[in-house]
């Protein structure tokens, strides 16, 4: 046979015909690799969006499906406890106390001598602090104790206040929450300390802090002494021109989620948020909120709500870059009169401009404006189609007020943090037959307490959540548990409250309505606090949380 010449044309082309495959082949393997490089996006951190995107709100054509009587953030999201941004104030535990005890040992601390006097406590004794430490370790198994002060002495001479600080284990964030409490101490048979009865919440008057004047007005109304002054919600302030120029702001213009319901809020307010992030960018945000009529009493949207009175700015601050709409067009209005050279500034009149599209630009400030008619005008548009493979919705930087979660640990100290909760939903769906056919008997006086025997056994501590109107409605389980509904705690937000006198100082001197939102969001975080939780879908009801054939 006659050999193949590499010269030959045949051979030539069987040889140009190889190389060719195989530089498709490897122009074939890059290009799938890099569409797999920029189309993949890393799991996000928290939960995947379309999780997340359900836990919030549903969206179907633009518009909202929403459970209003449950509201969830970002602390209710993670899946475990934030770490404290100093990394300090670990919780106390039985190594620790062994560790004092250690300590006072080597110091030479003795027990009290002989027990000749049993009626007599000295509340400074390291070791009294030691054994409350130690009973609150048994007693109190939801809480985390952060630290602790020195007791001081009761009433009587058996008594020692004591003030800590604490989280709740079922709490995610890294905030602190305050108790001081009166207990009654004896001695065992080696005469060391014991605890003989623990006060209830907030009995340690002793150990509380000093009261607070708001003003200099002698006549200024005189705050509670549970004063929480380690919120600070402060707006910042920029402070100069050269800080205000070299900055670089997205701006969005108010639009058609104005006076929707606040979990539509929430969801285009993380869609601004997220895109800010997304640009490297300042948000420029409006504290403003408009009410909507769901949770007014006078069943009409209210605007001028403060963003600070349903959510932690405090920590907004400290998770993402923002400055408000205020102090921000101040600045800028200033610098237009002292300089003949104006700031760059780019106008976006469409949500369809994309984030992408936006990643280059050098303009110091951005101004997306909506005005578009609805649905087109809605914030959360931004972050819709090709920009969700992008732009991610920051959930960890929205919390609930600090003032009200102070609310929520009040009604959950009170009880001791030993309860078992129902969340009965009513209201409107529980009117709606023809979504919600079975609702309205299922949650019936009669109905709730057959279907919570042997769910939640005879009186234990029972908070119901709910939407209901009427105080009385529950009055069956009167005598099947001890019922606590929210009503029953109006003095932590009545006009002699911490809470009222904050949020009337935040609000300019004028009082502030605890709205329908706040008791979503309190009826919310002490259900979560609960040993048992009993929720009134597929636990009470055979109907479908959404209506009719969406189970």
């Amino acid at each position: 046979m006659k050999e193949l010449n590499p010269t030959d044309p045949i051979g030539q082309n069987i040889i140009k015909l190889i190389s060719n495959v195989c530089f498709s082949v490897f122009v074939f393997s890059v290009l799938i690799f890099t569409v797999i490089a920029i189309t993949y996006q890393p799991p996000d951190p928290w939960e995947s969006s379309r999780a997340l995107t359900k836990i919030f709100t549903d969206v179907e054509n633009a518009t909202f499906k929403t459970d209003n009587s449950v509201l969830k953030t970002g602390e209710d999201i993670a899946t475990a406890p934030m770490a404290m941004p100093d990394g300090s104030l670990s919780p106390i535990t039985e190594t620790t106390i062994e560790k004092s005890e250690e300590e006072l040992g080597t110091r030479n601390v003795s027990l009290k001598s002989g027990c000749e006097d049993v009626s007599v406590v000295n509340c400074s004794e390291p070791r009294v602090l030691i054994a409350i430490q130690r009973f609150n370790l048994r007693t109190f198994k939801a809480i985390a104790f952060l630290d602790y002060q020195t007791p001081v002495n009761g009433s009587r001479p058996n008594e020692c206040d004591v003030a800590w600080r604490f989280r709740n284990k079922k709490e995610k964030s890294w905030r602190k929450y305050r108790d001081f409490r009166r207990f009654r101490m004896g001695f065992k048979d080696d005469c060391s300390y014991k605890v003989v009865r623990p006060g209830r919440w907030h009995s340690g008057l002793n150990a509380r802090r000093p009261r607070f004047r708001y003003g200099n007005d002698p006549r200024a109304r005189i705050a509670p002494p549970v004063r929480d002054d380690e919120i600070n919600d402060t707006i910042p302030v920029l402070g100069s021109d050269s800080a205000f120029r070299k900055g670089r702001y997205l701006y969005y213009s108010r639009g058609g989620d104005y006076c929707k319901g606040m979990n539509h809020y929430l969801w285009s307010l993380l869609c601004a948020l997220g895109e800010a992030r997304y640009l490297n960018r300042t948000l420029v945000m409006d504290l403003s909120i408009c009410l909507a009529s769901s949770y007014t009493q006078s069943k009409k949207d209210e605007e001028g709500k403060d963003f600070r009175f349903y959510f932690d700015f405090e920590h907004l601050k400290e998770v993402s870059s923002i400055v408000e709409e205020g102090e921000f067009l101040k600045d800028w209005k200033r610098w237009d009169k002292s300089h003949k050279m104006k700031i760059p500034l780019r106008k976006v009149a469409s949500y369809k401009t994309t984030p992408m599209q936006l990643r280059k630009d050098k303009s110091t400030v951005i101004w997306r404006q909506f005005d578009a008619p609805e649905p087109d005008n809605y914030w959360y548009r931004v972050c819709e189609g090709p920009s969700a493979k992008y732009v991610e919705r920051p959930w960890q930087a929205i919390w609930k007020s600090k003032r009200l979660m102070n609310i929520v640990s009040e009604i959950s100290g009170s009880m001791d943090w030993d309860f078992d909760a129902v969340h009965v939903v009513r209201g409107e769906k529980a009117q709606n037959k023809e979504l919600w056919p079975n609702l309205d008997d299922d949650t019936s006086p009669n109905a709730l307490a057959a279907k919570l025997e042997g769910k939640i056994a005879p009186w234990r501590n029972l908070y119901i959540a709910t939407n209901e109107p009427f105080y009385n409605y529950f009055d069956k389980l009167r005598s099947h548990y001890k019922v606590h509904l929210l009503d029953d705690y109006k003095y932590l937000w009545g006009n002699t409250s911490e809470w009222y006198n904050e949020t009337t100082l935040l609000n300019g001197g004028r009082p502030v309505e605890f709205d329908g939102y706040m008791r979503v969001e309190v009826d919310t975080e002490v259900l979560y606090r609960s040993k048992t939780r009993i929720e009134t879908f597929y636990n009470l009801t055979k109907d479908c949380k959404d209506g009719i054939n969406t189970c």
